[in-house]
This record gives C-alpha cells, structure tokens and sequence, in this order.
C-alpha cells in the first residue's frame, strides 16, 4: 500500500482571545499527532508600510494557514501571508464571520479534510492602494476588502475629487468613500447601501459614505479600472484606512491610487459549503433550502 504523503507544515493564526487559544492547542496538538509541523502566530497589530519586512512575514513553505477568530483575524493573516500563495482557512470566532469557511465545531473534521487534500481553492482579488505625495509614496498597501477614505468627528463634508483611468467622474461631497472588492461588498460597503457582490464578479464598488447630493449612488467599475482620488483645498481631519487595519491621515497634498493588486489571495473552500448559504445565515434572510 502506498503511504500517504505527509503535509510538513501548516500554519495558525490565533485572535488573541482564551477560547480562541484554547482551540488553537487542540489543534496544534491533532496536527503534531499527524505528524504536521505547525507555525503559530497570535494576531498583533502590523506596521503600516512594513508589507515586505520578512520579519512580518509568514514562512514561504506552509501548505496552508488556518486562521482561527473572526473577520478582523482573517484579514491581519491574509497580510502575514502578503503576496504569497499560501492557501488560507478561516475559522469562525467572531460576532460575523464573512470570511471563514466554518465554525470551532467542525475544526478537526475541517483540518482533516485538508491534510486528505479533500478541498477545492478559489482566488480573491485585493487592490493595491498608493498614497503619494510630493511625487514620494507615503504607503503602498494591499486590502482584501476596502480602502475607506472617513472624515473626523467634527470635520466638515469631505470633498473628494475621484477620476476613473485619469477621466473626471465626480467631487464627492460626503462623509466619506469606501473603495471594495467583491470579498468587501459584505463589509462597510453593505452598511453604507452598496450591493453585495459575488466574490468571483470581476468589479470594484464605489461607495459614498452619507453622500450630501442623494443622486451619488454606490457604482462598480471593472476591475481593470484605476480609480484616482485627491481631496478639495484645505481637507483635514481625514483619515484613510486599509481593511480596517492600519490608519494614515491624509489632505491635499495627497494622491490615492486605487487599482487592482497583482497578487489574489488563495481561499480553501471544503466540500458542502456553499457561498449562498452562508450568505443567508450570515444576513439572517428567510428561507430554507430547497
């Protein structure tokens, strides 16, 4: 009998929460008993910029991460992966959970599944935000769901001057815009009225945040698209975020360049899962299956 092929390292990013920890040793403790080096990292806060630092970066020859925590978990592992193709698995922890494949419950039957190799992979764009200035880039991050341009608490509208391939499209006047792929349609997107959007549709979602002239509407582009945004004279208090993560105050003197990333992150998918679905539990829609 021919033996099986020993999958030698796998990774885990943990949220840095007991119960998560406490799933994590679990699994940690089946993958040695298989016979699985494993890779353990706790979530932390990562330095903006510092995309590239090996310091940062997951090693080049994990099969695969788990990610166990909630959507905030995922997207701080999908930049530990950065432009790797490391395939990555999310575990639910969290209140929501867009992101993973399934829940703690089904951990090792899910782990078991993907030393069999018994799992399909499917690729997500992330876009590649440039902010420069003086003709100097002062960040160049990659985002899996949005780039969300927010202003402050007490700062007026936004003005935000946007170009579509270097042609004019509009001044926002807002309290913000929100740049996502179809992976971030579900995320701010979704909360501010822009469509969800199949994870697999080739587009880019244009979302105003409480836009002050109501025909300003949520628009998708292709995701061929360069999309170009600078603020009106005399902006402040405004703030550019990447997934939530990492945060860069920004004014007139700024340039954002919005395009869409050379490296897709690599998503296992396990057998029986279906997008649809979780798309309803998750929004609580009525129905069953048929």
């Amino acid at each position: 009998m021919k033996a099986t092929q020993i999958i030698k390292k796998i990774g885990i990013f943990v949220k840095a929460d007991p119960k998560a920890g406490r799933k994590a040793d679990e699994l940690e403790k089946w993958l040695h008993a298989q016979g699985t080096a494993v890779i353990r990292k706790e979530n932390r806060p990562f330095e903006l910029t510092n995309r590239n630092n090996t310091k940062y970066s997951a090693p080049a020859d994990l099969f695969c991460v788990f990610v166990l925590g909630g959507d905030g978990t995922f997207l701080s592992a999908v930049r530990w992966i950065g432009d790797q193709k490391i395939p990555i698995l999310g575990i639910k922890f969290g209140d929501i959970g867009f992101l993973a494949e399934t829940s703690e419950e089904s951990l090792i039957s899910a782990a078991d599944a993907v030393l069999k190799k018994e799992f399909s992979t499917e690729t997500r764009i992330r876009l590649m935000v440039r902010v420069v200035r003086d003709e100097i880039d002062r960040a160049c991050e990659t985002v899996l769901n949005d780039v969300v341009i927010n202003r402050g608490a007490l700062a007026r509208l936004a003005n935000i001057d946007t170009y579509i391939d270097e042609h004019y499209l509009t001044t926002y006047r807002a309290d913000g815009l929100i740049v996502a792929t179809p992976t971030g349609s579900t995320a701010y997107s979704v909360a501010a009225g822009g469509p969800i959007i199949h994870p697999t549709v080739p587009g880019i979602i244009m979302t105003p945040i409480c836009p002050f002239t109501l025909t300003n509407r949520p628009l998708i582009i292709p995701d061929t698209a360069c999309i170009t945004i600078r603020l009106g004279a005399k902006s402040s208090d405004i703030m550019l975020t990447f997934d939530g993560q990492e945060g860069l105050e920004i004014d007139d003197r700024d340039t954002i360049i919005i395009k869409k990333g050379k490296y897709p992150v690599t998503m296992i998918s396990l057998p029986g899962q279906n997008y649809y679905d979780i798309l309803k539990s998750k929004l609580s829609w009525s129905g069953g299956r048929a």
